[in-house]
């Protein structure tokens, strides 16, 4: 990675680095083109690691504890820089698969051009199509971390992200505006959403697919303040026969549900897109920092245990909270035993083969998420319907809770409420602090979140007060794309 960011993001190569006058001639090498282009996705900078974990722990959900190794140690504190390795990471990931995106459409019109055989010719429309999806959640990836939150009525007069959309011509260019670069998401989402096929829709899919473009198109929409585009897109998902909530309640197994089934082998009705990891091509590990069983295959080591209030979150007929959490006992001198984070403790596959510990497919679009963006569209809309969105939390609890689960959203605590929500069902899966920076003074009026010490927490960063306009909710640029010669990349105020 260091040698990735020695130069700007933004002027990278495809990873296969074949010289562009003899790659991406013929159908093969356009299929290893977007091959490489999934590779990339698996990145630790990206969905099983940094883009995932960070937010959500920079945020209030979790603890450092006492005796930790340190990982991570600026984000939990608020210490991130221009310079923050993790920051630069990720940016360079994610334009690297905009790199390699550009690459393949630039060139696929010659490919196609070469090629007669109308089998081949439908599968390159496919492939263009999810090129454009990926491109399009690259894009928004960059717009949630380094960009403020997208308001309609100041978006054409905010930073937003570099636009590069072609490969050969690399001359420098600056930030679009928040309203451009968003535009940009929503132009390739329409050429992905006419190039897939319905019937190439699946669960647990690990190649993009039009229920993904579809899942990323309500998630922009709802972070866009579209509340009618959210509640269209996520619909079209919520009534698909391809996708249903997988149970918390109904067994899989003798002692296994099917919503646990989907945490220890990464398979679900509800998955609606995954990056497809083998056990000899992988990741990072998502769950290394929230147990360390793998330091010496005998105690657990967090870096980071659950707060207590998402903790209380949970009533006793939550069956999440045993899906997600398990008291056990640490190998610190101190001797903490608290609920640990074992969602990601590992796929089972991978610990029984291989022994591959903490290590699990990401799952970046669940059907579950579609449920909370179409009842917080409902209740934020022109003229609310607390009845509908109250209806879609009931649906999607009925499926979680043993018994009762029943909820009723008001003008009074609909964003109390579903924040809750998001947070009991989407813990530590990298949203809390996107969603605490895009609701701003709506969520308990800007107070933003205090920390308040518990059981063998580190002092440093236990007691932080972080008010929603803190500039740290958006990343810093990273300082070497200001700086490299000949840049216009403008920095933010956490520069």
């Amino acid at each position: 990675m260091a040698a990735l960011c020695a130069t700007s993001c933004l002027d990278k190569v495809p990873s296969s680095a074949i010289p562009q006058k003899d790659a991406m001639k013929t159908f093969s090498d356009a299929e290893q083109t977007v091959t490489g282009i999934y590779a990339l996705l698996k990145s630790g900078a990206l969905y099983s690691g940094y883009l995932t974990i960070l937010p959500d722990l920079q945020a209030d959900l979790v603890y450092a504890v006492d005796g930790y190794s340190n990982t991570y140690g600026n984000f939990w504190q608020w210490e991130i820089r221009s310079t923050t390795s993790e920051i630069e990471s990720v940016y360079a990931a994610l334009y690297q698969i905009i790199a390699n995106c550009n690459f393949y459409l630039e060139r696929i019109d010659g490919v196609m051009a070469a090629t007669i055989d109308d089998a081949q010719l439908e599968t390159l429309d496919t492939y263009t199509g999810e090129v454009y999806a990926i491109r399009a959640l690259a894009f928004s990836e960059l717009l949630k971390c380094y960009c403020k939150a997208y308001d309609p009525k100041t978006a054409k007069e905010e930073l937003g992200v570099v636009l590069r959309t072609t490969y050969t011509d690399a001359q420098p260019l600056p930030r679009a505006s928040l309203y451009d670069s968003y535009e940009q998401v929503l132009d390739d989402l329409e050429r992905a959403e006419e190039l897939l096929d319905e019937d190439d829709n699946a669960y647990s899919s690990a190649f993009m697919t039009l229920a993904a473009a579809y899942a990323l198109h309500a998630r922009v929409a709802l972070y866009m303040q579209d509340w009618e585009t959210a509640i269209d897109y996520s619909t079209r998902l919520i009534e698909s026969r391809d996708f249903a909530l997988s149970s918390a309640t109904q067994y899989y197994t003798s002692s296994m549900t099917y919503f646990d089934y989907m945490w220890n082998y990464d398979v679900a009705t509800e998955i609606i897109w995954r990056v497809g990891f083998t056990t000899t091509s992988y990741g990072g590990a998502l769950g290394q920092v929230f147990l360390g069983f793998n330091n010496d295959y005998t105690y657990y080591y967090p870096d980071y245990v659950p707060a207590k209030w998402v903790l209380d979150l949970y009533s006793d007929s939550d069956m999440r909270y045993g899906s997600y959490f398990y008291t056990l006992p640490t190998g610190y001198a101190h001797g903490l035993q608290w609920p640990l984070l074992v969602k990601y403790f590992g796929n089972q596959d991978f610990i029984n083969n291989s022994l591959i510990y903490h290590t699990v497919m990401p799952k970046p679009f669940r059907l579950a998420e579609q449920y909370l963006i179409r009842a917080e569209a409902y209740c934020r809309r022109e003229s609310p319907n607390f009845s509908a969105a109250t209806n879609d939390l009931v649906a999607l609890r009925s499926t979680r809770f043993a018994s009762g689960g029943s909820i009723s959203l008001s003008a009074e605590n609909f964003i109390e409420q579903i924040s809750a929500e998001r947070v009991r069902e989407l813990y530590m899966e990298g949203f809390r602090l996107h969603d605490l920076k895009r609701w701003g003074s709506l969520y308990r009026n800007g107070e933003g979140f205090t920390r308040t010490p518990q059981s063998h927490s580190l002092a440093e960063g236990s007691s932080l007060s972080i008010r929603a306009d803190h500039p740290l909710f958006v990343w810093p640029i990273p300082i070497h794309e200001i700086e490299a010669p000949g840049s216009l990349v403008q920095p933010n105020e956490s520069n």
